[in-house]
């Protein structure tokens, strides 16, 4: 890096950093306003993910944004998934009559054996159930609620718009693009013409929609008004706490099928912020990209267990000086959200000591324009300074 923003002395005392680092002294928003907290899936933490209920919470706890991920169903109806394949969130793989429709395709360029959303009419998918995606939260839920149309996420923001006096924004993710094109089942003009009906066609409208591919930002951007945000992922973090790049999460899935050699990586640069800029409106960074943090490797080359429990995992981590990735957005007019925020102290590193508001202070601290959080509540205290 070469330049590090400076972490103001209290925060710095706060979080006990083990090790040095420089972090944003309250760096400005690009607007100068706060930050928006983005309930990622729904208040995904406490109930099942893509859920009415689910979103109804997260509203009730604060958020701005509610965040559909959609996919298509066979006869071309906008359903509300994390992903087209359906046995991580749903009862599918426990319905005998459902039970022929488990097939293998091919997803961002990956064999994948599962149920495909796309392998079902929407009324099909209304008969399934919910069930919480991760195995070490709350399973009570499981089983209740349906899973909902983005058509009733958007009567759901505009409901509770006007039941509460503030204004719920929509935040739709298309889903594998590329995957949906090659079946007949692109979505992006469907997508904007249910915005539009909604009324929500312009830069101003409580919309942003995003993608981890860029060809269909690209063909979206001369069409709408409406905000655009290129999602940057990763494979995963080595031992020094930077973002590794392994397929299919190395690159946007388009530039695979096209043989373009960019990585993630690469479009993070000044360079690749600015060509960014030329068809989107934000950026959508995964967290480690602005801070990561690092194992401490013992003589053996193995990672140290810090905390003594027996496992490795983010609290085995401490952080390093965080990136320029904010600054350089910002300095393209991009704003920047990144993801995904959760509470659990062992998805959080050692040097927050298991405060979940240390970790979304820091990030915060960077100048952040928003960011996602599966416990929204916790997230709107934190960067409300409560």
């Amino acid at each position: 890096m070469t330049k590090n923003f400076l972490l103001s002395t209290t925060l710095l005392a706060a979080l006990s950093f083990q090790a040095p680092i420089a972090l944003a002294q309250g760096a400005p928003t690009l607007s100068g306003q706060k930050p928006l907290v983005i309930a990622h899936r729904g208040a995904s933490g406490y109930l099942p993910e893509h859920t009415i209920e689910g979103y109804k919470l997260a509203i009730e706890q604060g958020a701005d944004f509610i965040e559909p991920d959609l996919v298509s169903t066979r006869d071309g109806v906008l359903v509300v998934r994390h992903e087209p394949m359906l046995s991580g969130t749903t009862d599918v793989a426990d319905r005998p009559e459902f039970a022929n429709r488990k097939t293998t395709r091919k997803v961002d360029g990956v064999d994948t054996t599962d149920w495909f959303a796309n392998d079902f009419t929407a009324a099909e998918i209304k008969t399934l159930k919910a069930k919480q995606a991760f195995a070490d939260r709350d399973p009570s839920h499981n089983g209740k609620y349906q899973i909902p149309t983005f058509q009733e996420v958007i009567d759901l923001a505009k409901a509770e718009s006007a039941r509460t006096g503030r204004t719920i924004g929509i935040y739709p993710e298309t889903k594998h693009p590329t995957y949906h094109a090659a079946l007949g089942l692109a979505f992006e003009d469907k997508l904007l013409d249910m915005l539009k009906a909604a009324g929500w066609s312009d830069k101003t409208a409580p919309v942003f929609i995003q993608s981890f591919e860029t060809a269909n930002l690209k063909y979206l951007r001369p069409k709408t008004q409406l905000r655009l945000v290129q999602l940057i992922d990763g494979d995963g973090v080595d031992k020094d706490g930077k973002v590794t790049l392994v397929a299919p999460f190395d690159r946007p899935y388009d530039f695979a099928v096209l043989g373009d050699k960019r990585t993630f990586q690469d479009m993070l640069s000044a360079e690749g912020l600015k060509e960014i800029a030329t068809y989107a409106d934000g950026v959508g960074p995964w967290k480690p990209y602005l801070i990561g943090a690092r194992q401490t490797i013992g003589a053996d080359g193995k990672p140290q267990d810090l905390n003594g429990d027996g496992a490795i995992d983010e609290r085995d981590r401490t952080l390093i000086a965080p990136t320029n990735v904010v600054k350089d957005a910002h300095a393209a007019g991009l704003l920047v959200h990144s993801w995904t925020f959760r509470s659990e102290p062992k998805r959080l590193t050692s040097d927050f000591k298991g405060d979940a508001g240390a970790e979304y202070k820091a990030f915060f601290a960077l100048g952040l324009d928003g960011l996602f959080s599966d416990f929204p509540d916790q997230a709107v205290k934190a960067r409300d300074g409560k």
